[in-house]
Protein backbone atom coordinates (compact mmCIF):
# COMPACT_ATOMS: atom_id res chain seq x y z
CA UNK A 1 0.00 0.00 0.00
CA UNK A 2 1.62 3.55 -0.90
CA UNK A 3 1.95 5.68 2.03
CA UNK A 4 0.36 9.24 1.34
CA UNK A 5 3.57 11.85 0.69
CA UNK A 6 3.65 13.91 4.20
CA UNK A 7 4.81 17.24 2.43
CA UNK A 8 2.26 17.71 0.04
CA UNK A 9 -0.97 19.95 1.52
CA UNK A 10 -3.08 18.54 3.70
CA UNK A 11 -5.60 20.97 2.73
CA UNK A 12 -5.29 22.26 -1.10
CA UNK A 13 -7.96 25.51 -0.74
CA UNK A 14 -9.32 27.73 1.49
CA UNK A 15 -11.25 30.97 1.84
CA UNK A 16 -10.69 34.35 2.76
CA UNK A 17 -13.14 35.28 5.49
CA UNK A 18 -11.90 38.49 6.34
CA UNK A 19 -9.60 41.47 5.20
CA UNK A 20 -8.54 44.10 7.91
CA UNK A 21 -5.65 47.10 7.92
CA UNK A 22 -4.56 49.47 10.58
CA UNK A 23 -3.00 52.99 10.91
CA UNK A 24 -0.26 53.46 13.27
CA UNK A 25 -1.30 55.16 16.87
CA UNK A 26 -0.12 54.79 20.20
CA UNK A 27 0.10 51.69 22.04
CA UNK A 28 0.88 51.65 26.30
CA UNK A 29 3.51 48.70 26.18
CA UNK A 30 4.93 47.55 29.91
CA UNK A 31 3.79 51.11 30.90
CA UNK A 32 5.39 53.09 27.73
CA UNK A 33 3.89 54.73 25.24
CA UNK A 34 4.43 53.01 21.49
CA UNK A 35 3.60 53.65 18.30
CA UNK A 36 1.70 50.65 16.50
CA UNK A 37 -0.39 49.49 13.83
CA UNK A 38 -1.17 46.26 15.50
CA UNK A 39 -4.80 46.89 15.48
CA UNK A 40 -6.53 46.06 12.55
CA UNK A 41 -10.07 46.67 11.44
CA UNK A 42 -12.20 45.24 8.80
CA UNK A 43 -12.44 46.91 5.36
CA UNK A 44 -14.72 45.93 2.53
CA UNK A 45 -13.57 44.62 -0.62
CA UNK A 46 -12.14 44.47 -3.26
CA UNK A 47 -9.08 45.39 -1.25
CA UNK A 48 -5.61 46.43 -3.37
CA UNK A 49 -2.66 44.30 -2.45
CA UNK A 50 0.39 45.60 -4.04
CA UNK A 51 3.89 43.88 -3.16
CA UNK A 52 4.30 46.54 -0.05
CA UNK A 53 1.54 45.33 0.96
CA UNK A 54 -2.47 46.09 1.58
CA UNK A 55 -3.71 49.53 0.24
CA UNK A 56 -4.30 51.51 3.73
CA UNK A 57 -2.09 49.21 5.80
CA UNK A 58 0.53 50.70 7.62
CA UNK A 59 3.68 49.48 9.72
CA UNK A 60 5.10 51.62 12.35
CA UNK A 61 8.60 50.07 12.80
CA UNK A 62 9.50 48.77 8.96
CA UNK A 63 12.94 47.00 10.67
CA UNK A 64 10.81 44.22 11.56
CA UNK A 65 7.57 44.62 9.95
CA UNK A 66 6.01 44.93 6.16
CA UNK A 67 8.71 44.72 3.46
CA UNK A 68 8.87 42.47 0.42
CA UNK A 69 8.70 39.65 2.49
CA UNK A 70 5.93 40.76 5.09
CA UNK A 71 3.94 42.31 3.31
CA UNK A 72 0.66 40.34 4.33
CA UNK A 73 0.16 38.76 7.48
CA UNK A 74 -2.55 36.08 7.73
CA UNK A 75 -4.36 34.10 10.68
CA UNK A 76 -5.93 31.04 10.64
CA UNK A 77 -9.22 31.35 11.94
CA UNK A 78 -9.35 27.70 13.27
CA UNK A 79 -7.19 29.08 16.01
CA UNK A 80 -9.43 32.57 17.42
CA UNK A 81 -11.36 29.66 19.80
CA UNK A 82 -8.27 28.96 21.47
CA UNK A 83 -7.09 32.74 21.71
CA UNK A 84 -10.82 33.64 23.33
CA UNK A 85 -9.92 30.24 25.63
CA UNK A 86 -6.69 31.61 26.76
CA UNK A 87 -7.81 35.28 27.04
CA UNK A 88 -10.49 33.85 29.51
CA UNK A 89 -8.08 31.57 31.36
CA UNK A 90 -6.12 33.77 31.80
CA UNK A 91 -8.86 36.90 33.51
CA UNK A 92 -8.51 38.61 30.69
CA UNK A 93 -12.74 38.83 29.98
CA UNK A 94 -15.03 36.18 32.52
CA UNK A 95 -17.36 35.99 29.43
CA UNK A 96 -16.80 33.75 26.17
CA UNK A 97 -16.21 37.17 24.27
CA UNK A 98 -15.72 37.10 20.47
CA UNK A 99 -12.09 38.62 19.14
CA UNK A 100 -12.47 41.14 16.83
CA UNK A 101 -11.51 40.42 13.45
CA UNK A 102 -7.60 41.90 13.45
CA UNK A 103 -7.19 42.08 17.28
CA UNK A 104 -4.53 39.97 16.60
CA UNK A 105 -2.57 42.12 13.92
CA UNK A 106 -4.00 39.81 11.36
CA UNK A 107 -4.63 41.42 7.55
CA UNK A 108 -6.28 38.39 6.09
CA UNK A 109 -8.40 35.97 8.26
CA UNK A 110 -8.16 32.45 6.15
CA UNK A 111 -9.81 29.23 6.65
CA UNK A 112 -8.96 25.90 5.84
CA UNK A 113 -4.83 26.02 6.38
CA UNK A 114 -2.87 25.60 9.29
CA UNK A 115 0.95 25.96 10.17
CA UNK A 116 1.65 22.66 9.99
CA UNK A 117 0.61 22.19 6.81
CA UNK A 118 1.85 25.06 4.68
CA UNK A 119 5.22 24.68 3.98
CA UNK A 120 8.11 27.73 3.40
CA UNK A 121 7.45 28.96 -0.43
CA UNK A 122 4.10 27.70 -0.67
CA UNK A 123 1.76 29.79 -2.81
CA UNK A 124 -1.83 30.92 -1.95
CA UNK A 125 -3.59 31.44 -5.39
CA UNK A 126 -6.72 33.74 -5.04
CA UNK A 127 -7.36 34.11 -8.50
CA UNK A 128 -5.19 37.04 -10.23
CA UNK A 129 -3.51 37.28 -6.58
CA UNK A 130 -0.37 34.87 -5.78
CA UNK A 131 0.93 35.31 -2.41
CA UNK A 132 3.80 33.59 -1.24
CA UNK A 133 4.78 31.64 2.52
CA UNK A 134 7.72 32.93 3.76
CA UNK A 135 7.64 33.04 7.62
CA UNK A 136 6.31 32.84 11.01
CA UNK A 137 5.26 35.40 12.81
CA UNK A 138 7.62 36.08 15.92
CA UNK A 139 5.55 38.05 18.55
CA UNK A 140 6.93 40.62 20.55
CA UNK A 141 5.40 42.62 23.37
CA UNK A 142 3.00 44.52 21.39
CA UNK A 143 1.04 41.20 20.82
CA UNK A 144 1.00 41.03 25.19
CA UNK A 145 -0.50 44.33 25.28
CA UNK A 146 -3.35 43.84 22.68
CA UNK A 147 -4.15 40.38 23.96
CA UNK A 148 -4.03 41.90 27.77
CA UNK A 149 -2.20 39.43 29.40
CA UNK A 150 1.94 39.29 29.72
CA UNK A 151 2.47 35.58 28.59
CA UNK A 152 0.57 36.36 25.21
CA UNK A 153 3.78 36.20 23.42
CA UNK A 154 4.86 32.62 25.12
CA UNK A 155 1.59 31.42 24.22
CA UNK A 156 2.19 31.95 20.84
CA UNK A 157 4.90 30.09 19.87
CA UNK A 158 3.94 27.30 22.60
CA UNK A 159 1.18 26.17 20.82
CA UNK A 160 2.24 27.04 17.24
CA UNK A 161 -0.96 29.23 16.67
CA UNK A 162 1.18 32.26 14.95
CA UNK A 163 -0.52 32.62 11.68
CA UNK A 164 2.38 33.71 8.72
CA UNK A 165 3.77 36.04 6.86
CA UNK A 166 3.23 36.22 2.56
CA UNK A 167 4.91 38.07 -0.09
CA UNK A 168 2.71 39.92 -3.12
CA UNK A 169 4.07 37.99 -6.45
CA UNK A 170 1.27 38.68 -8.26
CA UNK A 171 -0.80 41.98 -6.99
CA UNK A 172 -4.17 42.35 -7.41
CA UNK A 173 -7.62 42.86 -5.42
CA UNK A 174 -8.65 40.40 -2.51
CA UNK A 175 -12.22 40.25 -1.61
CA UNK A 176 -13.81 39.02 1.22
CA UNK A 177 -15.15 35.45 1.14
CA UNK A 178 -13.01 34.23 -2.47
CA UNK A 179 -11.82 30.83 -1.96
CA UNK A 180 -7.60 30.12 -2.84
CA UNK A 181 -5.90 26.72 -3.78
CA UNK A 182 -2.42 26.05 -2.14
CA UNK A 183 0.17 25.47 -4.89
CA UNK A 184 3.13 23.60 -3.66
CA UNK A 185 6.28 24.96 -3.25
CA UNK A 186 9.76 23.16 -2.60
CA UNK A 187 8.26 21.76 0.56
CA UNK A 188 11.85 21.94 2.32
CA UNK A 189 10.66 23.00 5.90
CA UNK A 190 6.43 24.03 7.49
CA UNK A 191 5.55 27.16 9.01
CA UNK A 192 5.49 25.27 12.36
CA UNK A 193 9.05 23.70 11.83
CA UNK A 194 10.61 27.30 11.19
CA UNK A 195 8.62 28.57 14.75
CA UNK A 196 10.06 25.77 16.34
CA UNK A 197 13.79 26.15 15.57
CA UNK A 198 13.65 29.87 16.68
CA UNK A 199 11.19 29.30 19.55
CA UNK A 200 14.58 29.70 21.96
CA UNK A 201 14.50 33.21 21.35
CA UNK A 202 10.86 33.42 22.80
CA UNK A 203 11.06 31.31 25.76
CA UNK A 204 13.96 32.11 27.86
Amino acid sequence: MTQADPRMPKADRGTLLSIQTGRVRPLMVSGRKMASAIGKTPVSGPVEVGVMGLLGDEQADPTVHGGLSKAVYAMPSEHLPWWRAQRQTRGVTLFEEDLAPGLLGENLSLHGVLEQDLFIGDTLQFGEVALRVTQPREPCGKFNAVMAYPQAAKDMVLSGRCGFYLAVDRPGFLQVGATFEVIPGPRAISVLQVLQHKAWKHLR
